[in-house]
């Protein structure tokens, strides 16, 4: 083709080092490194090598995100090669770009071949820095996802450009997947833009850095992708046992009285609930950690509440008032953020500060979890929409470099001093944004103040799957919205979208109402409220399957809420389905989002077979069908061969926790289920105090083995009753317990065979 002749190269030299191979090419030094056989750490500099160490606080240890392995180098006239027993990597002699490749030379992601990295000068707060670029090429048929948390309605990235800068109901985390079978992080804090609007050329910037930095991770498959991971930047832990249930909120309630009365209706209607929360303006003074003259004995309160079995959560801010105490310490002390009111969560000694001063005073009067909001950080509210600490001058370093790390420095300080104040209590935190890591610190993410409307939930389903993809397992909404779309809960087109709102709901990770309404109880939406009391008893039967999940997470980087891509991802259908998704191994979840919807179309992806979670009726999967849904149903389906444990209808996640479990089968393929249980608090679960069932479906015979006990822990049921169910048309189907099952047993720790049904071969 015509055109201009490409740039001319600098002089290019290689040579092998200790962990891969280091290039310059003129003054610019490119380095590759080993982490291991499916992981490549880029560092490419323009003026040499780094001499000044930049911290990365999201990374883990040296030992633990970049181990290293073994790997071959050669070079030969136009290519310097790498290859380890999964990657290819080559460099090009003539471009000074680099291709992955598999070790069979299947092509995966090649870099820019005219001008791969640019770094142009720049000055930030009076030092000199880079605007950085790396250029990228895209296989013809590839989809990318991940990178956060955003607010634009789309699923699949392809083609479109992505701002990586913390903001209320945008989240960054600069981590991308592909149908390819790769991720790329982008190794900075800094605002950064991820641009594909040009379908040959994926282009990630930063808009200040003294280097490029990324990892190339393979896969192939997603689930390996998010493993690798967090296995470099942290991995989950469980969430105390009451977090996967109902949390009640509202913005706000007035008094732990109004709290009490609340969580008392509930108890007495026998309405599923685990967690009260407390939102904003409890506080005399935003900052100081005294309570208001509406709060009288906050510790007897929440005694009355724990004794009810209901938890309750607190919002705690960054946010510093001037007129408080604890804001005169921090700026005497310098352990603010100049030019803002927000503590400086990068400095160790603030991070104490606000522990010892605000956080942990509030801990130890008896709350169960911290509402980190704001946690972008805002400047001041109301928030105006951009990155503040991207002007700002940290203790880690310059605000341009480090513009999206202040949630993982405020959320892991609070999690180190909890952790060091009580063992007994697992940290929870709800936090309204995110960064690379802080998946390990036990905080769940939500969504941000988002609208109440038709728009507002459909953006949020895309927004949620993307977020999974990014690595970090906790995610939730406002069911319901915070912003109103109407000017009162008693129309009856909020009380559909809130009853829909609910339904997806029910299927996230972590299941919690809120919103900026006077009223905000499931009783508040009389027109629906059948419909949520439905679905909240749905997610309380449910807990043994999701506690399992849980633990899964934990022990093996599980991802619960997940898109079918994950599942699916040879299946190019697949790729742009944004408004479906796996609820664990077993159920799809297909939310209603139109307006008088009742009914919608779906995809059912190929597998052994599917049933109809409400009437059993099986359904060949492959295929979009058209599923009916008026207003109480959410399409959901089961996948042929699924084991999927229901307890007994509870009221909080831990009562009756040794009942009796419905362990539904969903017959045309063989099937695999641990049954996870521990005490459902502290970290004994870490000591090995938990146990393991484990259930194996054989299809062809009819029989489940319910394998023996593995491990044990204090509080553990020595017998447990299982009744043992065969899903079909009219039989095992929704949330109401199966009667009669096809079989019951008591079980005692050792294995169990049991026949169920006769042989399919």
């Amino acid at each position: 083709m015509p055109g201009q002749p490409l740039p001319e190269l600098a002089p290019v030299k290689v040579e092998q080092s200790e962990h891969g191979f280091r290039a310059s090419v003129g003054k610019e030094v490119v380095e590759v490194t080993v982490c291991r056989g499916s992981v490549i750490h880029v560092i490419a500099s323009p003026d040499g090598p780094l001499t000044t160490e930049h911290p990365k606080p999201w990374m883990l240890a040296q030992k633990e995100a970049c181990p290293g392995a073994a790997f071959r180098f050669a070079q030969e006239k136009d290519a310097a090669t790498l290859t380890t027993d999964e990657l290819r990597i080559e460099f090009s002699l003539t471009r000074g770009s680099l291709t992955f490749k598999t070790a069979a030379g299947d092509p995966l992601l090649y870099g820019g071949n005219a001008v791969p990295r640019t770094y142009e000068p720049t000055e930030a707060k009076g030092e000199k820095t880079y605007r950085i670029t790396d250029r990228f090429g895209l296989q013809p048929m590839e989809a990318i996802y991940g990178l956060g948390q955003h607010q634009n309605g789309l699923f699949n990235y392809r083609g479109a450009t992505v701002e990586l800068a913390q903001n209320n109901t945008d989240v960054a985390i600069p981590l991308l997947l592909s149908t390819q079978g790769y991720g790329l992080l982008w190794n900075t804090a800094a605002l950064s833009y991820v641009d594909n609007r040009f379908p040959l050329e994926l282009k990630f910037e930063a808009i200040a850095g003294q280097s490029i930095d990324y990892y190339f991770i393979y896969g192939p498959e997603l689930d390996r992708i998010i493993h690798l991971y967090r296995s470099m930047t942290g991995h989950t832990p469980m969430l105390p046992k009451w977090a996967y249930g109902y949390f009640q909120s509202k913005d706000r309630y007035v008094s732990l009285d109004q709290i009490k009365q609340i969580a008392g209706r509930y108890r007495a209607e026998h309405i599923p609930l685990d967690a009260m929360v407390q939102d904003w303006f409890w506080w005399k003074t935003e900052g100081d950690p005294e309570f208001n003259s509406n709060y009288h004995d906050v510790s007897a309160d929440l005694k009355a509440l724990h004794d009810e079995h209901v938890h309750a959560m607190i919002s705690v801010w960054g946010l510093f008032d001037p007129k408080s105490v604890n804001y005169g310490i921090m700026t005497g002390d310098h352990w603010d953020v100049p030019d803002a009111h927000v503590y400086d969560a990068t400095n160790g000694a603030a991070r104490d500060f606000y522990w010892n001063n605000l956080a942990g005073k509030i801990f130890n009067l008896g709350w169960d979890a911290f509402w980190l909001d704001s946690a972008e950080p805002e400047e001041y509210w109301p928030h105006f929409g951009d990155a503040i600490l991207r002007t700002k001058t940290l203790s880690i370093g310059n605000g341009a470099e480090y513009t999206n790390v202040f949630p993982l420095m405020h959320t892991t300080g609070v999690q180190e001093h909890w952790k060091n104040a009580s063992q007994q209590k697992r940290v929870f935190l709800l936090t309204r944004s995110a960064f690379l890591g802080q998946q390990r610190v036990g905080a769940a993410v939500w969504s941000g103040d988002v609208y109440s409307t038709w728009w507002g939930l459909s953006h949020q389903v895309r927004a949620g799957l993307n977020f999974a993809l990014s690595g970090y397992p906790y995610w939730t909404t406002d069911i319901g919205g915070y912003w109103p779309g109407y000017w009162t809960t008693q129309i009856a087109d909020y009380q559909n979208l809130y009853a829909r709102w609910f339904e997806f709901g029910t299927f996230c990770p972590v299941f919690r109402t809120h919103g900026h309404r006077p009223e905000n109880e499931l009783w508040s939406f009389k027109g629906v409220e059948p419909i949520l009391i439905q679905y909240d008893k749905l997610r309380y039967r449910l807990m043994p399957y999701i506690y399992s999940l849980a633990w899964k997470v934990s022990s093996e980087d599980y991802t619960i809420q997940r898109p079918l891509v994950m599942d699916w991802r040879a299946d190019a259908k697949t790729w742009d389905i944004g408004d479906e998704f796996m609820f664990g191994p077993a159920l799809m979840v297909a939310p209603v989002l139109e307006q008088g919807a009742v009914g919608r179309k779906l995809y059912l992806p190929k597998a052994q077979g599917w049933y109809d979670f409400w009437t059993g009726d099986p359904i060949k999967g492959g295929g979009e069908i058209e599923a009916a849904a008026p207003l109480d149903v959410l399409p959901l389906y089961v996948r042929a061969g699924s084991i999927l444990p229901m307890g007994p209808e509870i009221e909080y996640a831990n009562q009756d926790s040794g009942g009796t479990v419905e362990i539904r089968i969903y017959r045309g393929a063989d099937g695999s289920f641990d049954l996870y249980e521990d005490s459902g608090d502290s970290y004994d679960y870490e000591k090995g105090m938990h146990s393991i069932i484990p259930l194996r479906w054989n299809d062809s015979a009819g029989v489940l083995t319910i394998g023996a006990r593995q491990g044990s822990f204090p509080e553990l049921a020595a017998r447990r009753q299982f009744r043992l169910v065969l899903v079909g048309p009219r039989h095992g189907v929704g949330e109401a317990v199966t009667s009669p099952a096809e079989r019951e047993i008591t079980y005692s720790g050792s294995e169990v065979r049991v026949v169920i049904a006769g042989g399919t071969k």
